[in-house]
């Protein structure tokens, strides 16, 4: 086992920072700075890899299913966080997009030992979200080999939901329980091991990319804004109120009592504007468009 974890690429040492401990802060940065400039590139490689998880993320949502990450530790939390962004920024459902961590919510703020040794934790866990065939699963583990994203990933194929494998590592064992595997393969770390640097980066823009393409394809923006932005607080009904005037040219006052009158939604209060007519209508044509501001408006059009 442990010679089997020596040979992973996110365990070798790295040439370049064998000195580390010997050299200035800035020369500590700087080498920190310079292996994070590895990081955007080693994700285009795999950008074909992103796309399929995409595509399959928005046919479970459209089919009424869910994107769920599943993993441990910081990779675990990576999911976690990427999951609980999505109701605010696109008004999804709670359920929607999940986020699991091995361990239970506690092992979020503090590692809970031994959690993800286990395959058939990974599996319980699925099982105790009533994982459906209309699901898409996102196994998460910097290493590729974890055993609670592995049974998690098995269970997920065995119930017919689609499973995707996000590594760091060539070959990577989780990617054998996976339909298809994401390696984005970002070389040794600064500090050997330490999957929470680069690993954990290149991580977090493959769940940003995974989301955010899954919600703008599944019509939650419009142009390159947030038309599906919750209005929870003062702060997101003035960004909702902007984007009206942004997008429809109105002026404060028009933006603001629309929205209101929009029940506070921000696509209907556009669509109202851009078509003159009244939130049943805007609604309506919503409907027929799927949700899509864009489409919406020429279907009023036509």
């Amino acid at each position: 086992m442990e010679e089997h974890l020596r040979s992973l690429t996110t365990e070798l040492r790295n040439e370049k920072t064998m000195n580390i401990d010997s050299v200035t802060t800035m020369d500590i940065i700087s080498a920190i700075n310079k292996e994070d400039f590895k990081v955007a590139a080693a994700v285009q490689e795999v950008l074909p890899e992103i796309e399929t998880a995409v595509e399959w993320a928005c046919e479970s949502l459209k089919k009424g299913g869910r994107l769920i990450y599943i993993g441990a530790g910081t990779s675990g939390r990576l999911g976690v966080l990427d999951a609980v962004e999505c109701p605010p920024t696109f008004s999804t459902p709670p359920d929607s997009v999940l986020g699991i961590i091995a361990g239970g919510e506690k092992a979020f703020v503090r590692a809970v030992e031994g959690a993800e040794d286990k395959e058939e934790f990974g599996e319980s866990d699925l099982i105790d979200v009533a994982l459906t065939a209309n699901d898409t699963v996102i196994g998460i583990a910097a290493s590729g080999r974890t055993p609670y994203v592995k049974g998690a990933l098995r269970y997920a194929r065995k119930a017919g939901a689609k499973a995707v494998a996000l590594s760091c590592n060539n070959n990577a064992s989780i990617t054998k329980e996976a339909d298809i595997g994401i390696e984005v393969v970002v070389g040794p770390e600064v500090l050997t091991g330490s999957t929470r640097m680069k690993a954990a980066t290149a991580h977090k823009m493959v769940l940003n990319m995974i989301s955010t393409a899954t919600m703008i394809r599944l019509g939650k923006v419009y142009e390159n804004l947030m038309v599906d932005v919750n209005v929870s607080n003062q702060k997101l009904k003035d960004r909702a109120v902007n984007i009206i005037e942004t997008v429809t040219n109105a002026d404060y006052d028009q933006a603001l009592n629309t929205l209101e009158k929009a029940n506070n939604q921000v696509k209907p209060a556009i669509v109202m504007i851009k078509t003159a007519t009244d939130y049943e209508k805007a609604m309506e044509l919503l409907e027929k468009a799927d949700g899509d501001v864009r489409k919406a408006i020429s279907i009023y059009e036509d």
